[in-house]
């Protein structure tokens, strides 16, 4: 900020310090100079990921870095056919991801809006059109309503000027605002003289002198923080890296073991090197880099038709481990403009309910069924500036989009009212046109009996606003303003009397029942009204007090239901704001979140997370509500319940979400009303805004991982059993069962598809009654170790005892004895899907016999088998020769075993 705490000084001091004169603004010999010290004004563009890190990150995996190996080491050693056959899975595994990925940059693209943002400034003593990219400290600006904010500014005249600070600071209201100076330590969200970049002005007009420009805007200090949150390696990621050393190690150690004892018992060394390269072949699950890709598309893209962009692909899963998610208050769980909810009169509470009317104790009422109910109507609509055109769309489909903070370094925008009905001007003023319209009222209409002939305008010494309208008798004053002004200007209350006297006792309730409305959360508005002779009265003396009307930001619609959801899964929400505690604790029993019994904390209660005590960090991670947190603050909040061991998805779509989106082990961001800075940090857009789609991600995250799971317990249980046969039968002196090539060929055909069949599954009923994963557990526990080595031993005395009875029951010897074991390994391994039922289902009807993708990969290995075994050419290359009829007979019954073995082994190991 070229001003330190300009908000601290008197405007004088400010020009004095920038050098400019209030009147005639830079001079453009200044203008240059400033441009060239200070840079344009502009935000660092965060750096896009480009096409070829995409590309390149696709072979970042340990499984897919030692598949390289494999084929270096293939090709190294003659085997040109296997190791193009690697090559080529590698490939495929790459072209699958990239295409994937390619397609989320392109549709985040889709939603960016551009556009070229000018100011009007003071330049050589005239008022000129400037880009806002080369505005410099020192520049004086004219705004007014409708113009986004294009720099940090210290205004010097404000005129009932009114911003829409949403984006920056999560307050939902516009903030009025006045040229006088403020202590210095004021928040970041009551500097009431301040303008901030990013922002927009709703209503009013003032001018003002630019004190910080581009990166030294508060906004530009956000989008530091942005740059400098580090991005989380998703816990999927973390779960195969682990896998694939394993896999490393486990490769290593065997190739090394059996080449060992190869040469030691004096094996031919080209032979040893052979069953070497067989082994580490068969140590490598060749298709899981395809099976996890496709797997974890297919979920991205079927959450893309549900309006739900995924950056990343691990990102996919990630939310199924999602055991906290941090949101924000407005525009997420809010819908983000103003609502009048009830109008308290002398005779009772109206409730103010778009759909149903105007309703007295559940009951539609008309405005002339009660005492002073239609005259409190028509003063919200007379004493009004705004304009309405009836109800919107719902929430975000109106002209309300936040667009304020999107609008920035070069984006256009609307700073409506949010969407939830239509209108321009002051939220609070179209909230009020939408409550007369319930009862028939519309500007229009009384301007036509009702002319305004003089108003006296809101300003912060009255806090009140009036309008006269000339009427037979003389002028009907309308005045609306806050309760404790428009009560000190009242004498007397509109009652089932009339009007009677306003005395001390009914006064004292009246701010009592203020004060109760506060306390619910809602924005408080008193309406009083009186007639007099002339205009030339004044407004503020004694009026006859109408009534109070609360206006509150509403709940979206389905919030409620949305996190009923995430908790019956298992899933805390908790809910960090900007705005103040009252009004984010009423929301938060509106939507769910929080109960009279449940812990809240402010801002200022907040410390480093190194700072903390053992009882606060304990005391924070049960608060369900924190509210006037600042972007910093949020990054401790996730720093600290990840350092609990929580996985934490964090949602917002303002300029104040962004840096806490990119901590988040999963950023979600709203795609309609978030914030171009929001949608980049984001791991997850949702295109429709929907708080509810949440619940699906989530649930499709879970069906992921166990479809992920269940894929990897296949494949690596097939592979064990190709290493076990390999091996076994290496250091018992028996011929190999398998080849390299017929490994590989098992590998990459009947494997990759009833893993890929797997990987599709639908998931299960239950998938949301139960909680998280705990966020260490890996993919394969001890547990599935147990199972992968139960299937894999079944499946290798099958290979074994068929390799056995070929040759010294059928005397079959070479070629025709290996293409038995051959082909049992690859039978074997097909039935062996069918183990792979959830736990508790049925022995015929349960998940993978209702899976059609299971029944088509079967008939397509089938088929694959058949043609290696028919066709002359695939069988001359895999070395197999068709079996004869007791051949196959050998086959069948011994792949058959440990399908059969294993259903017991799973059911007494209650698995």
């Amino acid at each position: 900020m070229a001003v330190e705490h300009a908000w601290a000084r008197e405007t004088e001091e400010v020009l004095e310090a920038l050098g400019v004169e209030r009147g005639t603004g830079l001079s453009a010999a200044q203008a240059r100079r400033r441009l060239r010290r200070y840079g344009r004004n502009r935000l660092r563009e965060t750096r896009r990921r480009s096409a070829w890190l995409i590309l390149l990150a696709q072979f970042k995996s340990l499984i897919i870095v030692l598949l390289g190996v494999a084929a270096v080491l293939s090709y190294a050693f003659g085997d040109w056919l296997e190791g193009t056959a690697i090559v080529a899975v590698i490939c495929i595994n790459a072209a699958i991801g990239f295409a994937t990925e390619i397609e989320a940059v392109r549709s985040m693209e889709a939603l960016r809006r551009m556009g070229r943002v000018t100011s009007r400034a003071r330049r050589d003593g005239r008022l000129a059109e400037v880009p806002a990219e080369s505005l410099v400290p020192g520049d004086v600006v004219l705004l007014e309503g409708g113009d986004l904010v294009p720099a940090d500014i210290r205004l010097f005249e404000a005129s009932r000027l009114q911003a829409d600070e949403s984006a920056l600071t999560g307050e939902s209201l516009p903030v009025g605002k006045a040229a006088a100076a403020i202590a210095a330590d004021t928040p970041l969200a009551e500097r009431g003289n301040m303008l901030f970049k990013g922002t927009s002005i709703t209503r009013g007009s003032g001018e003002g002198v630019v004190v910080a420009t581009g990166m030294d805007t508060e906004l530009g200090r956000i989008s530091s923080l942005v740059a400098e949150a580090e991005d989380e390696t998703t816990p999927l990621e973390k779960r195969l890296d682990r896998l694939g050393r394993k896999l490393v190690w486990v490769t290593l150690a065997l190739t090394a073991v059996i080449a060992g004892l190869g040469l030691a018992k004096g094996h031919d060394l080209l032979l040893t090197l052979e069953t070497s390269i067989a082994l580490a072949v068969a140590a490598i699950p060749e298709g899981l880099p395809i099976v996890a890709t496709i797997a974890l598309a297919r979920g991205m893209r079927r959450m893309a038709r549900r309006n739900t962009l995924i950056n990343r692909l691990s990102s996919v899963e990630t939310l199924g481990a999602t055991s906290v998610v941090f949101t924000d208050k407005t525009g997420t769980l809010t819908e983000n403009r103003m609502c009048a909810s009830l109008l308290a009169l002398a005779r009772g509470e109206v409730a103010l309910d778009p759909a149903r009317g105007l309703l007295l104790d559940d009951r539609t009422v008309r405005p002339d069924d009660l005492p002073g109910l239609a005259q409190a109507l028509r003063v919200a609509v007379l004493c009004n500036n705004a304009s309405y055109d009836g109800p919107g769309e719902g929430p975000g489909e109106g002209p309300g989009e936040k667009g304020g903070a999107d609008a920035q370094d070069g984006e256009d925008g609307d700073a409506g009212d949010g969407g939830g009905s239509r209108g321009t001007g002051d939220p609070l003023e179209v909230a009020l046109l939408a409550a007369g319209a319930l009862g028939g009222f519309t500007r229009e209409g009384l301007a036509a009996t009702l002319p305004e002939v003089r108003e006296e305008a809101f300003d912060t010494e009255t806090r009140m606003m009036a309008t006269f309208h000339e009427q037979d008798d003389g002028c009907l004053v309308a005045v609306k303003g806050a309760p404790e002004a428009v009560l000190a200007a009242c004498s007397r209350v509109v009652d089932g009397e009339g009007e009677t006297p306003l005395s001390a006792q009914a006064r004292e309730e009246w701010n009592g029942r203020v004060k109760r409305l506060a306390g619910q959360g809602l924005r408080v508005l008193a309406l009083a009204h009186k007639t007099v002779a002339d205009r030339s009265a004044p407004p503020y003396e004694d009026l006859a007090l109408l009534g109070l009307v609360g206006l509150l930001d509403p709940p979206r619609a389905q919030v409620r239901e949305a996190i009923e959801a995430t908790r019956a899964a298992g899933v805390r929400v908790v809910m960090v704001t900007g705005d103040q505690i009252l009004t984010a604790k009423n929301i938060a029993k509106a939507v769910g979140i929080a109960h009279d019994g449940v812990r809240t904390a402010e801002g200022r209660e907040l410390k480093a997370p190194e700072d903390l005590s053992d009882e606060e960090r304990e005391r924070l991670l049960d608060v369900s509500v924190f509210a006037r947190v600042s972007p910093k603050q949020k990054l401790d909040l996730i720093a600290l319940h990840q350092a609990a061991g929580e996985v934490v998805a964090m949602t917002g779509d303002g300029v104040n979400d962004a840096p806490a989106l990119k901590k988040a082990d999963i950023g979600i961001a709203m795609g309609r009303r978030g914030t171009q800075v929001a949608r980049e940090a984001a791991d997850m857009v949702l295109k429709d805004d929907a708080f509810a789609s949440i619940v699906e991600a989530v649930a499709q995250g879970r069906v992921i991982f166990d479809n992920i799971r269940k894929f990897v317990v296949y494949l690596i249980s097939c592979n064990v059993s190709e290493i076990a046969s390999v091996a076994l039968a290496s250091l018992a002196g028996l011929p190999l069962p398998l080849l390299p090539l017929q490994i590989l060929f098992l590998n990459l055909v009947t494997d990759v598809f009833p893993a890929l069949a797997l990987g599709v599954g639908q998931g299960g009923p239950g998938i949301m009654r139960r909680p998280p994963r705990p966020q260490g557990e890996a993919i394969i526990t001890r547990r599935h170790w147990l199972a992968i080595g139960g299937y894999g031993l079944f499946i290798t005395v099958a290979v074994l005892g068929s390799l056995a009875a070929a040759i010294h029951g059928l005397g079959l010897h070479g070629r025709e004895a290996v293409s038995i074991s051959f082909l049992t390994l690859a039978l074997a391994q097909l039935w062996h899907v069918f183990s792979m039922n959830a736990k508790g289902s049925g022995l015929l009807r349960n998940d993978i016999t209702r899976n059609p993708y299971v029944w088509l990969a079967l008939l397509l290995c089938l088929g694959l088998i058949a043609g290696a075994v028919f066709l002359p050419a695939a069988a001359r290359v895999l070395g197999v020769v068709p079996p004869t009829g007791n051949g196959w007979l050998l086959v069948l019954g011994a792949s058959l075993f440990p399908l059969a073995a294993g259903r017991i082994f799973k059911r007494m190991a209650r698995m």
